[in-house]
């Protein structure tokens, strides 16, 4: 039951949250650099949960397979290859490390 609220408690805060903005601005526009750095932001918080999954190792910043893996993910993307083919060739990168 704990779960649960803890759940419910987190969805509303997380609406209170994405409200703000609209009834902070009240129907006005946002200046443009405002604009520009808002179109930025979900790249931004991505790289950052990719950088941390990529270098922490439990309690600590290391190196690993999972690293190996997210920056043949990053060459695929960087050719030109489909989300699928990164997907894939961090995956198969990762298992090969780890296997061996």
């Amino acid at each position: 039951m704990n779960l649960w609220l803890l759940i419910v408690l987190v969805a509303a805060l997380t609406a209170v949250i994405k409200a703000a903005g609209p009834v902070a601005l009240g129907g006005r526009e946002m200046p443009p650099w405002f604009s520009s750095i808002v179109s930025v932001m979900p790249a931004a918080v991505l790289t950052a949960l990719v950088v941390t999954v990529a270098l922490a190792d439990e309690k600590q910043l290391g190196v690993g397979p999972e690293t190996a893996g997210v920056a043949a993910a990053g060459l695929v993307a960087w050719r030109g290859g489909s989300v699928i083919l990164c997907v894939l060739a961090a995956a198969a990168v990762t298992a090969g490390l780890r296997a061996i």
